[in-house]
């Protein structure tokens, strides 16, 4: 392995040089294919952590898809029903796909517009049918412990043979304490370390207190999710998959809202009447996913105006009325919901009751804690406190 790999610049072309090493050891990384970039070294270190702490809390294969060093989505490997790999885009005739498949499709599926361009991230090695799965998408690059013959000669045919692969050692531990400079200035802490198991949600202070091994499951992949989201963060999550996740904003609240929407947008992508849309033979992923994104907001007329609907469909499709969203959205149920630092209002669980969460995971701390808890008890929900905040920057 390299001690250091030359990079074409930093964030952006004007920051050169650009490099990355470790200093007095070989990097644990090897560039298979491409030339990987700054921005995309960021997304890969930061999904891997987030990866194999999935496969290391819940057992199962994991996928997470970075943009801008935050998740799109995260997931672990469950099989998919119908309605999934009708909305993940899974071909008719693929038959049954591995775990690690299922949890890269569950991952870049999650939020298919904040994913195009994305960096993967694989806990394991990358297997033929995961590699199948991520040929037609639009990706910048992969990171994974290793890959099978048949899948790396899949992913090289990518960009016209200049695909970023990267592997990764996997036995790899880095320095107790990290180091980044600011404006010239170096910062030195502790790297985060904790590790988030199911102990951590033993502190249920709702009084329902009823908390399935699904909805435990889903609560570590939100928290460990927010681990590695830039903060403030929330993150919804169902079915082993984040389905929302709000990153990078100032006001938890507005977290709330972003993820929330998110996660009503992945929910209203399994409508019948959105399942049913009559597309062009020949529209295009990306142009599928902004069309569906567009048509079950609140602007449909974007592509269902006369003159722009004929661009799409193959016929008119009626809009879904705001009384149809809000009907849809008011049957559903079993969302988990995790914040990376504690809610100062009971504002953040109307909005997340909107979205069908039943679960959360939180720090607490806050004065108004006991305002929180009565919120949740309104619905019925089931609230822990992990005393642990999730900062990540």
């Amino acid at each position: 392995m390299p001690s250091q790999i030359e990079l074409k610049y930093g964030c952006n072309p004007n920051q050169k040089p650009a490099r990355i090493f470790v200093e007095g050891a070989e990097l644990p990384v090897t560039v298979l294919n491409g030339r990987p970039g700054y921005i995309n070294f960021l997304d890969a270190l930061n999904g891997w952590q987030l990866v194999c702490e999935l496969k290391a809390a819940t057992g199962l294969p994991a996928a997470a898809s970075f943009k801008h060093v935050s998740p799109a989505g995260a997931a672990v490997g469950l099989p998919l029903d119908d309605t999934l790999r009708k909305i993940y885009f899974i071909p008719d005739g693929v038959g049954e796909l591995s775990p690690l498949a299922c949890a890269y499709a569950r991952a870049r599926g999650a939020d298919r517009m904040s994913s195009f361009g994305d960096w993967i991230s694989l806990s394991d090695v990358c297997d033929k049918a995961t590699a199948l799965l991520i040929k037609p998408e639009v990706s910048d690059g992969i990171i994974a412990p290793g890959y099978t013959e048949e899948a790396l000669e899949i992913l090289k045919s990518k960009r016209k043979g200049n695909y970023n692969i990267v592997q990764m050692d996997p036995s790899y531990v880095p320095a107790p304490v990290e180091r980044k400079q600011v404006f010239g200035i170096t910062f030195e802490q502790g790297r985060n370390d904790c590790r988030i198991s199911a102990d951590d949600l033993k502190e249920i202070v709702t009084a329902n207190k009823e908390l399935p091994e699904s909805a435990v499951r889903d609560l570590l992949i939100a928290l460990i999710t927010l681990k590695y989201t830039q903060s403030n963060s929330v993150c919804y999550v169902k079915g082993g998959q984040a389905i929302g996740i709000g990153a990078g904003q100032q006001s938890r609240i507005h977290c709330t809202r972003l993820a929330g929407q998110k996660a009503d947008n992945w929910l209203l992508r399994q409508h019948p009447r959105v399942l049913a849309l009559p597309f062009l033979p020949t529209i295009g992923r990306p142009d599928r996913d902004n069309t569906v994104d567009v048509f079950i907001s609140d602007e449909p007329d974007e592509v269902l105006a006369e003159g722009k609907w004929q661009h799409f469909f193959t016929e008119r499709p009626e809009p879904l009325t705001r009384e149809e969203k809000r009907a849809w959205l008011d049957r559903q149920g079993g969302v988990a919901l995790g914040s990376d630092a504690f809610f100062p209002f009971g504002d953040n669980i109307e909005r997340a009751h909107r979205s069908g969460v039943q679960y959360v995971a939180q720090p607490g701390g806050s004065i108004r804690d006991d305002q929180v808890i009565e919120t949740c008890d309104a619905y019925g929900m089931v609230m822990c406190f992990t005393h642990q905040r999730l900062f990540h920057h």
